[in-house]
């Protein structure tokens, strides 16, 4: 009975203790979130590396994630498996921050297999306009263009493909 009691003890700890870092890990995703005014999908011209227009990448209907990040942050590198599986879902454009040539990219998305379409920000122009500060920032639009979600840092692949799942 005692050895019950006391697993049965452990185990409130336990899921106390989850529950106040998931408290914690909310809070601090939402202190570290920029503060966008733009609250619908913005007009945006370029070409992605792969020449692709960036106005034809956003499908009317359809959920939409914008996802800013650089090759050289080392979260960045954790999360772009996560990005890749949810652009094979979902409408992607991601935005290389400060990450060199466009020859550099390419090779960077070469050597990991990454294939999600890519505009570069060499001077993180973009990335001042919707007032990104962490890296990675993923930006969520709703099916109508409406901005949704804002997570920063790490968000693990079904925590993203829930989110646009939301969004749909």
């Amino acid at each position: 009975m005692k050895s019950e009691s006391t697993l049965w003890r452990w185990g409130k700890e336990a899921l106390l203790f989850v529950l106040i870092l998931f408290v914690l890990s909310t809070l601090l995703n939402f202190w570290r979130a920029p503060k966008i005014d733009e609250t619908r999908f913005p007009k945006l011209s370029g070409q992605t590396l792969e020449g692709q227009n960036i106005d034809t990448l956003r499908k009317e209907g359809r959920p939409f994630l914008l996802h800013f990040w650089g090759t050289w942050c080392p979260v960045c590198r954790q999360e772009a498996g996560n990005i890749e599986a949810v652009a094979r879902r979902y409408p992607v454009l991601t935005v290389a921050v400060n990450s060199g040539s466009p020859e550099e990219i390419r090779t960077w998305m070469r050597e990991r297999r990454i294939s999600y379409p890519v505009l570069n920000d060499p001077y993180g122009t973009l990335a001042k306009r919707f007032r990104i500060t962490t890296y990675p920032t993923s930006l969520i639009y709703d099916a109508e263009g409406r901005l949704k979600f804002v997570e920063t840092g790490y968000t693990t692949t079904a925590g993203l493909l829930a989110r646009m799942k939301l969004a749909e």
